[in-house]
């Protein structure tokens, strides 16, 4: 029998962009991270209460596609992301969620990217689990906004509290 393996937090998560700059200042003013650190251009860490994110700087002579020393076999990082023109190529269903309390706080954080000039990629739509809308941030990386507070009763009871 395989034995389970200790319980563990999710340390941090690591997005490719083809533009860091512009994603790092997305997860500051819309996201509330703050910048630990950018090493020169290649990848920078951002920091909120219980979450680190990574943004790695990628294009087609990006260093984190180059392979570290002569014997290292495994494919460089992101290398399958990148496409011929050096542009980030996502998953089509891979995204972030993030949860807010109320549907009228998802208004106001897409009337307040759209006065920024970010335009959702989709509407606000209730799909029975609650409100949300999609946004593509700087860098290619697809955000979630949604709320639960509006979920379908039959709902209700799967979500943490």
């Amino acid at each position: 029998m395989t034995q389970q393996i200790p319980a563990a937090k999710l340390n941090h998560m690591s997005f490719p962009s083809d533009d860091m700059g512009a994603t790092v200042a997305f997860f500051e003013k819309y996201l509330g991270f703050s910048v630990s650190m950018i090493a020169r251009d290649t990848y920078a860490i951002l920091k909120r209460p219980g979450m680190d994110v990574v943004i790695e700087h990628v294009s087609t002579t990006s260093s984190a596609l180059q392979p570290r020393d002569e014997s290292e076999t495994r494919p460089p990082a992101f290398a399958e992301n990148i496409g011929q023109k050096g542009e980030v190529k996502w998953p089509s269903a891979f995204h972030i969620g993030l949860e807010f309390a109320t549907r009228e706080d998802i208004v106001r954080v897409k009337d307040s990217l759209a006065s920024d000039g970010f335009a959702a990629e989709t509407g606000i739509f209730n799909n029975d689990r609650g409100s949300r809308f999609f946004l593509r941030a700087p860098g290619g990386v697809l955000i979630e906004f949604n709320t639960r507070s509006d979920a379908s009763e039959a709902y209700r009871g799967t979500f943490d509290s």
